[in-house]
Parts: structure tokens; sequence; C-alpha cells
């Protein structure tokens, strides 16, 4: 197989995604939904956004079927299991009084979403009273304790999978914040101390309770009665829940389509401080782009993944090689051979990961310099011991020092140098906002950094440059639109949106499309507010004078022109005339021609041809 130069010497990480995660194996979630079916969640209501009551019932399995629909794209690798509880009906592997497990067929109980189960739970509002049922599995007198079955279920339901590798989570929907109350004051205590010891063995296993209460239109859910026992809360918690819930279930009604990873490690990094002195650092991606994801190629027949699988063929006996392929490249009359392992030993710039240059002051490092996402470093001592100690010594010097280290990075990535930025930790009354470490930015070659003045000046002729009244107006203009607290998280794709509205469409078969709300959209009310609206007027004013709006629109059609005159420019019509070859030019080419030079546009492509053969041969 002949070699390429330009193809042995290209990056090997051309895929955006595998700069970033080079681990194969991601970290999954198993969730169980569980839902009070009892009556009390079908009778209280509360208003809407379109002031229609819904009741808590349909409030709580609206919000589990948007996130299923999310989990497709957001968390596709999830499983999920869906428990219903106070029913009258039961379905569950321990045959349990008041606990239904829902699910369809060709299911596990706890899987993957599929399409039938997101289809079949939409409905299931139309026919749970029929099929399912309500009742209340915690009376007076009784010893049916159906919220302890619940948990007991949901903890069998998670023992799928390890806790090491997978996050484990149970989800409670109800609106009874005290349900064992009407019981005598005995039978109480036993049921709370059993419910309680339930929910305590499943967090000893690390599954984790996250409670989502419903509370009623004129009295709120109060999480002290019992439930602030079973998920472990106290003191300033207490007063934090009740308003993060109510996020929490807004942000599941109305959840973005986006993808979301899983924090984990990126890339391990040996660090060469000097000769004989190394750490090991783990990196981090903080900011990557979002991308529709990889093309699966299925089976017509069986609908599964195909696997690509390739044979190298002898073109003299047509025999399968056995052999790994070597490479050649012809020098002098010769055909050098290469390996795999040594081609991939010649892409190598460096032995190291990254090696210490030197440190710099903070004030050297430039806006300008950050030419793409930076990764985040933390130390390890899970390969070199002391890293972790190492790492700290050097941190902390750099934050008092006010410097910033320069390094070599290299090995089989593209060889550049980086600025590794000492970052110290946050912390709020909530916890840690941001936490210690250092973010390494990748700086530009010479070349990547342009002159704007030398861009835009002609040879012996200033660059124009704007007076300080243009300065100070274009500054006022921009203090107008600024958006407040902004942030990129805040605004979504529309084309990605729209993208994964018609893949739900298409595997739920949906008749319509979801509505797509584009963000990036101009704020026409938050334009045509009366300081923005002057602050406009004044900056026109101070470009073009007083006929601001006709130097706009003359200086708009000049650039216009002016840019159609260049793209003329791509051809030499005189030739071209001459040669009898504007035939092979479409009517687009034809009409950058007489765009340039202010000629009809009118008429078709015979026409526009004899008009410029005219032009041409005055």
């Amino acid at each position: 197989m002949e070699l390429d130069p330009e193809d042995v010497f290209r990056d090997e990480d051309e895929d955006p995604e595998s700069q970033f995660f080079q681990e194969k194996e991601a970290s999954k979630e198993f969730v169980v939904y569980l839902i009070d079916a009892s009556p009390k969640m079908f009778s209280s209501t509360c208003p809407s956004e379109d002031e229609k009551q819904e009741s808590h019932f349909h409030i709580a399995v609206s919000c589990i079927a948007q996130s299923l629909k999310s989990h497709i794209i957001n968390r596709s690798n999830d499983e999920i299991a869906i428990c219903f509880f106070n029913t009258r009906e039961k379905k569950n592997l321990q045959d349990l009084n008041g606990v239904y497990v829902f699910n369809v067929p060709q299911r596990e109980c706890i899987d993957r979403p599929t399409a039938r189960l997101i289809k079949d739970f939409d409905l299931i509002e139309e026919s749970f009273i029929k099929d399912i049922g309500s009742q209340n599995g915690i009376v007076s007198d009784s010893r049916e304790n159906s919220l302890y079955s619940a948990l007991w279920v949901a903890q069998a339901l998670l023992r799928k999978g390890s806790s090491k590798t997978a996050d484990k989570r149970i989800f409670l929907f109800t609106n009874e914040d005290d349900p064992f109350g009407s019981m005598r004051i005995s039978v109480k205590e036993d049921m709370t101390r059993t419910t309680l010891q339930r929910a305590k063995d499943a967090q000893d296993l690390g599954i984790s309770i996250e409670l989502l209460p419903l509370s009623h239109p004129d009295k709120q859910f109060d999480i002290s009665l019992f439930y602030k026992d079973l998920i472990g809360l106290n003191g300033d918690e207490l007063t934090e829940f009740m308003p993060s819930v109510g996020q929490k279930l807004e942000d599941m009604k109305d959840q973005l389509k986006k993808r979301v990873l899983a924090k984990r490690i990126a890339k391990r990094i040996t660090f060469m401080i000097c000769d004989g002195v190394s750490i090991e650092l783990n990196g981090y991606a903080l900011l990557r782009p979002a991308t529709p994801g990889t093309i699966t190629w299925l089976d017509s027949t069986t609908n599964l993944p195909i696997k690509v699988e390739r044979s190298y063929v002898c073109a003299d006996t047509g025999a399968i090689m056995q052999e790994p392929i070597q490479r050649i490249q012809p020098y002098m009359n010769r055909d050098v051979m290469f390996t795999a392992a040594e081609l991939s030993e010649l892409k190598k710039i460096s032995t190291g990961h990254l090696r210490l240059l030197g440190f710099k002051p903070l004030s050297c490092l430039k806006d300008y310099h950050n030419m793409k996402p930076s990764t985040f470093l933390y130390p390890s001592d899970k390969e070199v011991i002391g890293s972790t100690r190492a790492f700290i010594a050097l941190h902390r010097s750099m934050i008092q020092l006010g410097r910033f280290a320069v390094a070599f990075y290299g090995g089989t990535t593209p060889p550049r140098l980086v600025a590794l930025v000492a970052q110290d930790e946050i912390e709020s009354d909530g916890g840690q906002v941001e936490p210690p470490g250092m973010n390494m930015i990748y700086l530009p070659y010479a070349n990547d950094i342009r002159d704007i003045e030398e861009l835009h000046s002609k040879p012996g002729v200033a660059a124009p440059r704007a007076s300080e009244d243009q300065l100070k107006k274009a500054s006022a203009l921009m203090r107008r639109l600024e958006l407040k607290d902004f942030s990129v998280c805040q605004f979504a794709n529309p084309a990605l949106q729209r993208h994964y509205a018609m893949l739900q469409a298409i595997a739920l078969d949906e008749d319509q499309l979801g509505e797509t709300r584009d963000e990036t959209l101009p704020d026409e009310g938050g334009m045509n507010r009366p300081g923005v609206v002057k602050a406009i007027e004044e900056f026109k004013e101070s470009i073009y004078g007083d006929d601001s709006e006709e130097e706009s629109d003359s200086g708009a059609k000049e650039k216009s022109r002016k840019r159609k005159a260049a793209d003329a420019g791509d051809y030499d019509f005189v030739e071209l005339a001459k040669t009898g070859k504007l035939k092979d030019l479409t009517v687009v080419e034809l009409k950058t021609y007489l765009t340039a030079n202010n000629l009809p546009l009118s008429g078709k492509k015979d026409a526009l041809i004899n008009r410029i053969l005219a032009h041409v041969s005055k």
C-alpha cells in the first residue's frame, strides 16, 4: 500500500469529539420513577400556565413523559423504570400489594426507554383507572404499607448494574406529606420506623432518593412531617428544599433537547516539570460543540446495527492477507516499507504529553490568546504517587506570585504551546462553586494573530480610526444592548432542536412537529425600547452624519456592488468573449459581471451573453 505523505502526517484527532473524550465507557444512570396513585393525587388540582386546572397525577405523568423524550437525546444509555404505588392492581416480581410496575412487551422492567414505552405512557391517563386503578394503600387500622413496598420494589429494580460505574436514583412524586398521619400512634411509629429503615438500606447501597412533592393551592407540602428523615435533610437544607424542587419540576416539564455529557476524565496527561520529575494529571473538557451525533447504519431486515469488517485481498492470488498491512513510500528508486507502529512513532513530536518551559506574569496573557475551549487539569495519584502534593505546591505559588506556566503540549496531537492558569477554589453558602485546579489554554501561533490595521490600510495611507465621539456613542450603544448575566448555555441551537424534534416525530409516529423556539433571533421588543432606539440613532448619526439613512443605504449598495465586482473578477470575461466560452458560465455568474458594470439584468441567458459581448467590444 503506497503512502500518501499528507495522509501520514495528518492529525489523528480529526473527530472533534475524540480529542475531548477518549474513554469509550461512559457512566450511566439507572432511574426509577415512583408515582403516588392514591385518590388524593387525582382529586387535588392546581392551575396550569393556560389557567386550566390540572390534577397532581397529570402533572407527575406529564413531567415523566417529557423527561423520557429528552432521555433519548440527553442520556441515551440511561435505563429507567416506572412504578405506581397505592394502586388497585399489582404487578411486580415481589408480588406486593398496591405496587404496579409499568412496562411494555419485549422490554425489561428497567431498561433504555423505547418508542413503544413513550407512546404507551403518553396514553396512561386514559386507561389508568380501568386497567390499574387507584386506592389508598396506607389506611388506619391496616398493616398495608404501599410506600414501604414501593421502595422495596424500586431497590430490587436497581440491583442491576454496579454502583461504581452507574448512578442509581429514585424519583418520588407525591402530594401526601404525612402518609401515616391517620394511624394510631403505635402503628404510626412502627410503620415510620420500618419505612425509614427501608430507605436507609437503599441509600447504603448507593441509591439516592429524590422527593418531588406536589403542593396544594391552599397548603404547601410540609416536608418536616415525615420526608425530611426519609431523604436526610436537616438545618438550612429544609428551607432551601421547596424552592429548589419547584425549579426542578419546571425543568422536567420544559427540558431542552440537548446531549448531557457525563463529567468524566477526558484524557490523562503526564506533566514533566523537569528532567526526572513528573506528575500525573487528569484533563476534563469544559465546553465542546454540540453535534447531531453519528449515523448508525442498520440492517434492513433485523434493524440491528451493522458491524463493518474490512479484509485485504491479494491482487495477484485473490487470497485474504493474514499478515499486517505495510505501507510503502517511493524514495530514490526504492520502496521504503513502514509498519503502522513505525508510522505512529514518526508522528510523535515529543515523548511526554506536557513539558514545563517557564513562567510569565498573568498580564502577558491576553483574551485573544484563547484559541479554542480550554481543558481543566486536576492531579491524580493513581499512577504517580505524590502528584497531588506537587501540584498543590505549584498551584499555590502561581496564585501568590500572579504567574501562569508556559508549557509544550505534544505527543500524537498537533504540537503547540499552552498556558496553565491556576484557578482558586470558590465557595458559597450552598457549597463549592468552582474547584481548584488549572486551566490549560491553547496558545496561538504567530500567524494566527492578524494585525487589524495592516488588513485595512493601503500603501502610504493611514488606517481609518474612529473619533472620540464615535467611540463614545458606540460604547453607549453596547451598554444598552448588553445582556445581563449572559451565558452561552442560555440559548439553544434552533437547528439541533428541530433535528431532534424531527427524530422524535418519526420515532413516535407523531403527525406534527413540536414547536421549536429560536432564541437566537433579535428581541424586537427590547430593540424598540426608547433608550435603545435613541442610542442606535446617535451612533448612526456619529458615523454617517445628518443623512444617516441615505448614507447607510447607499453604503450598503456600494459594498454589494464592490463584492459582486470582486466575484466577477474571478473570470477573464474579455478572453471568454473572444473564445466563445461565455455560454459555459451559469446565469448567476453572468449576472455578477452585469451587476459590477451597472448593466441591466433582465432577459434570458442568450440576452445576458449578448449584453456582455456588446459591453466588452466597446
